[in-house]
């Protein structure tokens, strides 16, 4: 089934949070985003395409 790791073994390229701390960061810097219109406005740049609509939802 593959190799067995350590239970505290974190992967190099992770990305998941670690631990409470990180995810309460993750979660102030979420509420403090710009939106589309700020970005525009006060940094003349675009914000990031939407990657689906409703056409592409699941059903």
């Amino acid at each position: 089934m593959g190799k067995d790791f350590p239970k505290n073994y974190v992967p190099k390229n992770s990305s998941m949070a670690r631990n409470e701390e990180e995810i309460e960061n993750l979660g102030k810097q979420m509420e403090n985003r710009r939106t589309g219109e700020v970005l525009k406005e006060e940094y003349d740049k675009k914000p990031d395409p939407v990657q689906y609509d409703n056409a592409n939802e699941k059903k």
